[in-house]
């Protein structure tokens, strides 16, 4: 008996809006979830978010917060676009790059944040980012 292989669907064009509307809702959402934990950090904890670059103390406020949020989310999304257009496994793929770049991501505010409790919110910020990960991955077509 042969055993027939089937080729993984391709989206429709139906199913294409249904997608880029929901990689943007993984956007938006993530951006609204580090601007929660900054105003809990921030305004409400009091933690002073000062950022040490290039020599100059930086003040983290709630417009470097979402801008840095949304071009993150905006690079996956366009990352996994790519991958999926010359690749059959871009779930896994974009996958294993994109929890790269958040592990490498942790890094400077490691180094960089003025103070534990910066450190802490900065790490905080970065990790709740990386719910980037399983929101834009589920959207994600290939296999794996």
């Amino acid at each position: 008996m042969k055993t027939v292989r089937t080729a993984t669907p391709r989206p429709t064009a139906a199913a294409r809006p249904s997608r880029r509307r929901d990689r943007a809702l993984a956007v938006l959402a993530t951006t609204a979830a580090t601007l929660t934990v900054w105003a809990v950090a921030v305004p409400l904890a009091g933690v002073d978010l000062v950022a040490r670059g290039g020599g100059v103390d930086r003040t983290v406020g709630p417009g470097a917060v979402a801008g840095t949020t949304l071009l993150a989310g905006l690079a996956g999304w366009a990352s996994l676009a790519l991958l999926e257009r010359f690749t059959r496994r871009a779930r896994p793929a974009w996958t294993g790059l994109a929890l790269v770049v958040l592990l490498l991501s942790l890094l400077p505010p490691l180094a960089q944040g003025v103070g534990a409790g910066a450190k802490l919110t900065l790490v905080a910020l970065h990790l709740t980012a990386g719910l980037l990960v399983p929101l834009l991955r589920r959207t994600a077509t290939g296999r794996g």
